[in-house]
């Protein structure tokens, strides 16, 4: 069963996050992952529980993958990266 990480990020440095974006991608399709959004155009149209900044969907093929992914000790320096120039939430979702 399919899996989706979700984060919503706000960005505190964009020229910084770049070095992000371009490291993580390769990581994250090592485990499987497609990229379904990553930052595009975003509409809200509910925001009782949550304001979102700036959304990603990656989808992996399974749970089990997307945690490895999080997880994982290459992804880990990466992950360093982000959290260096945004505030992010992620969570992982089992799909259907």
């Amino acid at each position: 069963m399919s899996a989706y990480i979700i984060v919503d990020t706000k960005i505190t440095d964009p020229e910084a996050y770049e070095e992000y974006k371009a490291l993580a991608r390769p990581i994250a399709e090592k485990y499987g992952a497609i990229y379904r959004a990553r930052g595009g155009k975003m509409k809200v149209l509910e925001e009782e529980l949550w304001s979102p900044s700036r959304i990603v969907v990656l989808e992996f093929p399974t749970m089990e993958a997307a945690e490895t992914f999080a997880n994982s000790p290459e992804y880990a320096p990466v992950k360093a990266i982000r959290n260096a120039n945004a505030d992010c939430t992620l969570v992982i979702v089992e799909g259907i």
